[in-house]
């Protein structure tokens, strides 16, 4: 996604065209897309360079890498749109491997006959994103498939990031009495997605949550280092799968307490409703995050600082008892087991 400066008989028209065939021909028209709608929306120093990638400066600490597809249905939805997930996505994803998120490629698969107005909104909010993330878009591709055959829209990325000095976190380093806290209410992302895409109404406004949490992370671990144990984003499969996840690869139980874990009214509702389980719903803009049990209120302290986590709570304990299982103590006094996902109760939310 080279940025070149060149001159075109007339200007793209955003409010009324379409992306067509030709825009994915590798022509004159893919130039003018990419120039107009992408390089400018994405403009920063290395983009500039003109590569069929991207030639970054060397990193301090020890590089880190992950990678995304984004699917989601509808592009736009409250609260986001398919770029801002793509890019919160990716940032995240990099972020809980204890790493400071630096640059992003982005590779667009559009149908034909997606609005370009469309297009340029969802490019405007990836930059956005990134802006807001403090990260750079820095290469990236664009492919045009016959209509019928893209559903609008799908985007992939890949994020590189560096590790943080004294970040030792991972899923197996979960120790029994570590504490467990979310970083805010569990289920807005999935239940959004599903209510704007069915149009069902529950009264209320409903929002996804995506949003970039790399600076949160930052100062968890500036603050208490290699204390911070496991860090990890809970998208598909919610709560419940990746606690699971974390179980498993640690060999430790999870004990949870169900008073304790933040729920707004709304998803709770809707999950009555529609006979769904919030622990199970899809989050696009909170954290999990294990450290010792005497540290848990600092950690607690430092994530309400920032607006992304001001719901965060401690949801349970990490304990020597019943390895790889996840239990919880319900509010009626019982003990239930909190199993791994064993459907897909909301496809295509990410």
């Amino acid at each position: 996604m080279a940025e070149v400066k060149r001159n075109y008989i007339r200007a793209l028209d955003i409010k009324n065209g379409i992306v067509d065939m030709t825009h994915g021909a590798g022509g004159r028209a893919t130039a003018q897309l990419i120039d107009e709608l992408f390089a400018s929306a994405f403009s920063n120093p290395y983009l500039a360079q003109g590569h069929d990638g991207a030639v970054l400066p060397a990193m301090k600490g020890s590089p880190v890498v992950s990678c995304d597809g984004h699917v989601v249905h509808p592009l736009i939805f409250p609260g986001g749109d398919i770029g801002r997930l793509a890019v919160c996505g990716t940032v995240n994803d990099v972020a809980v491997c204890g790493a400071r998120p630096l640059y992003l490629s982005a590779s667009f698969i559009i149908e034909e006959g997606l609005p370009l107005k469309t297009l340029k909104r969802i490019v405007d909010s990836m930059a956005e994103a990134a802006a807001e993330a403090g990260v750079c878009i820095v290469t990236g591709d664009t492919k045009v498939v016959e209509k019928g055959h893209g559903d609008g829209l799908y985007i992939a990325t890949s994020g590189v990031g560096e590790r943080l000095e004294h970040a030792r976190v991972s899923g197996r380093n979960a120790a029994a009495g570590d504490a467990v806290l979310v970083t805010g209410t569990m289920g807005d992302h999935g239940i959004t997605i599903l209510s704007h895409r069915e149009g069902l109404s529950f009264g209320v406004d409903l929002a996804s949550d995506t949003a970039p949490l790399n600076a949160p992370v930052e100062a968890l671990i500036k603050a208490l280092g290699e204390k911070v144990h496991v860090l990890r984003d809970p998208t598909r499969g919610g709560l419940a799968t990746t606690l699971n996840e974390i179980a498993s690869q640690s060999g430790v139980g999870i004990e949870l307490e169900e008073e304790s874990i933040p729920v707004s009214e709304p998803v709770r509702s809707a999950c009555e409703f529609l006979g769904l389980d919030p622990l199970y719903i899809a989050n696009e803009g909170k954290l999990i995050v294990i450290v010792p049990g005497d540290c848990a209120g600092q950690a607690l302290e430092i994530l309400r600082g920032f607006e992304t986590c001001r719901n965060a709570a401690r949801v349970g304990t990490v304990t020597a008892e019943n390895p790889g299982l996840v239990q919880m103590h319900t509010e009626i006094g019982g003990t239930r087991l909190v199993d791994w996902l064993n459907s897909d109760p909301l496809p295509r939310i990410c």
